[in-house]
């Protein structure tokens, strides 16, 4: 089933905020239980909702006060693609990314499959001087 822009753009206005504020169940909370996740850290995907839990956990935690919104939603098949826009503090700096994912719901609403790209070459590299300035 086709998802309509408005209908992601509401799932989007509830579900980006749970990225904000080191709120792993929150977060997970959106996800099913056989869920497959990936990101540039992850690249070969994580599955299940505990495994993804694990991971949320650690990845808020480092990056509590980020903030991600949407710029536009693409309706696809079983769900859509999310054209977002982050700030993600670092240090005393702030880096500012454009990605995409693609979210792909089961029968019951809740995330199946989200799969997350960006050029995150800024980011690594701010992160890699926070480390060594810590040491």
């Amino acid at each position: 089933m086709m998802m309509t822009k408005e209908q992601a753009g509401e799932f989007a206005s509830r579900w980006l905020p749970a990225w904000t504020g080191n709120n792993p169940e929150k977060l997970a909370n959106y996800y099913s239980d056989d869920v497959v996740y990936l990101d540039p850290t992850v690249p070969q995907g994580l599955g299940g909702k505990d495994a993804l839990l694990k991971y949320f956990r650690t990845l808020l935690a480092f990056n509590p006060d980020w903030v991600w919104t949407q710029i536009e939603p693409i309706p696809m098949e079983d769900g859509f693609l999310n054209k977002w826009h982050a700030k993600i503090p670092i240090g005393s700096k702030t880096i500012e990314c454009v990605g995409v994912c693609f979210v792909q719901f089961n029968d019951k609403g809740l995330i199946r499959r989200n799969e997350v790209y960006f050029d995150c070459t800024e980011l690594n590299d701010e992160v890699k001087k926070l480390r060594q300035s810590t040491k």
